[in-house]
C-alpha cells in the first residue's frame, strides 16, 4: 500500500470523532458539593463559582451573579483535575502499530526535541483518559540518552497549540545501567580494551553539558566565530537553572550517581521513576531532589525486598520529608492505562499512606513539582477551573466522573469504551437478554 494511503488509513481509524469545547461564555455555579480543595481541605455542601475559565469564588450559599449556569452538586464530590506526569499520552496510539508511534527520534542526544509538537489531539486515548478524571497530563519524549523536552497538555484543544499548558516543562535524560559485570566472568578478546560502558556513557552526557556552556559563551561573546547549532541552543535554560532536568532512574546506583552528577554540573534535578527511592531517602532529602513515583504497580526487584515495598515506598517518602508525587508507569506501552493513574494513589493509600496525600500525589503534588502550581493542582481563587465532580471517591474503582471542565470549558466525556458499552448493552437488549 502506499505509504502515505496507509497512514492516512490509520489516522481515519485510530482517532477521535469528539469536537473540543467552545470558551467558557458565561459563570458557571457549582452548587452544594463537597468541594476537595487540596491545599485547604474539604469543604462540605459549598459552592464553586468560575468565569472565563478562572476560579472567583469558593465559598457557602453563594449569590451568582446574571446569566449565571448553575448546576446542582449536592451528594457528588468536586475534585480538582487529576495530573499525569510522566505519560507518552498524545504520542502514540497503538504500541504494535509504527505509524501511530511519535515519541522516538533517531541518535542518542536530541535536547532540541519538544513533546508537543508532535502530540495528537484527536488521539483516542485522550477522552478515555479524561473520562477518569485525568485532565493533564505531561507527554515525554522517549529515544537515546537525551530524549527532549515534556510539554504538560490538557486533554481538550483542536490543535497541539490549543492543548498547551506549559511548552517546555524539564529536559528528559535516561539514566544508563550501573549495573556491574559478574565477578569471575571472562571477557571475550574484543571487549578487553573497552571503556567500561557505564563510564563512557557518564563521559558522553559531560562532553555534551560542557560543550552547550561553551557554545553559550561564545554566543555571550557575539564571536565572528560563532554558528548556530539547535541541538545546543536548547539547553540554555537548563544549563542556566531556569528549567530542571528530570532524570529517569529505577535502581540504587542509577539514582546515586544521577543525584551526585547533577550536584557536580549545578543542574536542577528531578528523579522519575524511583522504584529504589526509598533506598536513599536521606540523599535525596539532602539534595532536595523531588522523585515522581511510577512504580506502584511493580513486582520487588529482589529476593530480599517484601512483597508489597513498592506499595509502601510513597509512605516512606512522605514520612522521610522528601517531596514526591505518583504517577503511571513509564513504559510507552502503559499508555492505554492512563486512566488507571487514581488507582496507583489508592494502592498507596491502602498501605497507610494518608488519603489526603494519596490524593494530593496526583494533584498538588504533581503540579508543584512540574511548575504549574500557580495555575492547576488545587481548588483556589484566582486559579484556572480545571476540574471535575464525580458521584463518589475518586480513588475507589466504582467512582463515575459525571462532568469536567478544563480552563472552564465542559468537556466531552463520551469516549471509545463508553461507545462499546452501549453497543453492546444494546446487542443484548435485542436479544431479550436484559431488561
Amino acid at each position: 500500500m502506499n505509504p502515505f494511503l496507509y497512514c492516512l488509513f490509520i489516522s481515519i481509524i485510530f482517532t477521535s470523532d469528539q469536537i473540543p469545547a467552545p470558551p467558557q461564555s458565561q459563570p458557571i455555579l457549582l452548587k452544594g458539593g463537597d468541594i476537595y480543595t487540596v491545599s485547604q481541605g474539604i469543604l462540605t455542601n459549598s459552592d464553586i463559582l468560575f468565569e472565563k475559565g478562572i476560579i472567583t469564588q469558593i465559598a457557602k450559599n453563594i449569590q451568582p451573579p446574571e446569566n449565571t449556569q448553575v448546576i446542582e452538586a449536592a451528594g457528588k464530590h468536586i475534585y480538582p483535575g487529576l495530573i499525569s506526569a510522566i505519560s507518552t499520552l498524545g504520542l502514540q496510539e497503538i504500541g504494535a502499530v509504527r505509524a501511530t508511534r511519535d515519541y522516538a527520534e533517531t541518535g542518542s542526544m536530541n535536547p532540541n526535541v519538544r513533546a508537543n509538537v508532535s502530540y495528537n489531539p484527536d488521539s483516542e486515548l485522550i477522552p478515555i483518559s479524561r473520562s477518569n478524571g485525568i485532565l493533564l497530563a505531561n507527554s515525554v519524549p522517549r529515544s537515546g540518552r537525551i530524549s527532549g523536552m515534556s510539554s504538560l497538555m490538557m486533554l481538550d484543544g483542536w490543535t497541539w497549540e490549543d492543548a498547551s499548558l506549559k511548552d517546555t516543562v524539564a529536559l528528559h535524560i535516561f539514566w544508563p545501567s550501573m549495573k556491574q559485570p559478574k565477578p569471575g566472568k571472562k571477557k571475550k578478546k574484543k571487549d578487553k580494551d573497552k571503556k567500561d560502558s557505564r563510564l563512557e556513557s557518564i563521559q558522553e552526557l559531560d562532553d555534551f553539558f560542557k560543550d552547550a556552556r561553551a557554545y553559550h559563551k561564545l554566543k555571550s561573546s557575539n564571536s565572528p566565530s560563532f554558528k548556530t547549532d539547535l541541538k545546543l541552543e536548547s539547553m540554555e535554560p537548563f544549563i542556566n537553572g531556569r528549567l530542571p532536568l528530570i532524570i529517569h532512574a529505577n535502581e540504587v546506583r542509577q539514582i546515586e550517581a544521577a543525584v551526585f552528577w547533577a550536584e557536580r554540573n549545578n543542574v536542577n534535578m528531578i528523579l522519575a521513576g524511583g522504584k529504589d527511592s526509598w533506598r536513599v531517602i536521606p540523599l535525596l532529602k539532602e539534595k532536595n531532589i523531588p522523585v515522581i513515583y511510577t512504580q506502584t504497580h511493580s513486582q520487588p526487584s529482589r529476593r530480599f525486598e517484601e512483597f508489597d515495598q513498592s506499595y509502601k515506598t510513597p509512605l516512606m517518602l512522605y514520612e522521610g520529608g522528601v517531596k514526591y508525587c505518583i504517577s503511571n508507569s513509564e513504559s510507552p506501552f502503559q499508555t492505554p492505562h492512563i486512566r488507571n493513574l487514581p488507582y496507583h494513589a489508592a494502592k498507596a493509600g491502602s498501605y497507610d499512606l494518608p488519603w489526603s496525600e494519596a490524593l494530593r500525589s496526583v494533584t498538588l503534588s504533581t503540579a508543584e513539582i512540574l511548575g504549574i502550581a500557580d495555575r492547576v493542582g488545587s481548588l483556589e481563587t484566582g486559579k484556572e477551573a480545571t476540574l471535575f465532580i464525580a458521584d463518589g471517591d475518586i480513588l475507589e474503582v466504582r467512582t463515575t466522573v459525571e462532568t469536567a471542565f478544563i480552563q472552564g470549558r465542559i468537556i466531552d466525556l463520551t469516549d471509545r469504551h463508553k461507545d462499546l458499552y452501549e453497543k453492546y448493552q444494546e446487542k443484548y437488549r435485542q436479544k431479550g437478554l436484559l431488561d
